[in-house]
């Protein structure tokens, strides 16, 4: 918006005042507003145990339940009662060489205490996976799996990977 600028003789002297004419004002008014945060405990996540197999035979299963004691377990600590997130990235397949050795019939159960014996019983999958945390912020998951070599399966150490990921929502 132009402010007009009106030059106006004063008796008689030349001198020129100049008068500034802002548009209409407005009364002003403002608020503020705290901005806050509050910080949650990181998570940790912690491979406890392994998922092996031990020796498999060719063309005979073997599978690994999450209460034996050759599941993969972790543990988790983060904010006290916080809901989390679990998420996996499951092998396909344990792996000699180019040699596949396929895996099948994941299976998983999540404990407030260091235990397999009891808890809630999940598929991991990629997908999230909801858990609360227990009030002392500890979480426990035990994963088992199904090998399943072929009756003709080349003889070798296999080996591969099994991810968590934890997150808070």
């Amino acid at each position: 918006m132009k402010n007009p600028m009106r030059i106006v003789a004063l008796g008689g002297a030349a001198a020129a005042v100049c008068f500034c004419f802002p548009g209409a004002v407005a009364a002003q008014n403002s608020a503020s507003a705290s901005a806050t945060a509050e910080v949650q405990q990181p998570i940790t996540v912690t491979k406890t145990n392994d998922l092996a197999f031990g020796t498999v035979y060719p063309g005979v299963n073997k599978s690994v339940a999450v209460t034996n004691a050759a599941a993969a377990s972790f543990s988790i600590a983060g904010q006290a009662s916080a809901g989390v997130t679990l998420a996996f990235t499951l092998p396909a397949s344990l792996a000699s060489g180019g040699n596949p050795l396929p895996l099948a019939s994941w299976v998983a159960r999540r404990n407030t205490s260091n235990s397999s014996a009891s808890g809630t019983d999940f598929t991991p999958s990629s997908s999230a996976s909801a858990a609360t945390l227990h009030t002392d912020g500890n979480l426990y998951v035990f994963v088992g799996a199904t090998a399943q070599p072929a009756a003709g399966q080349v003889a070798g150490s296999y080996s591969g990977t099994l991810t968590m990921t934890v997150v808070y929502p």
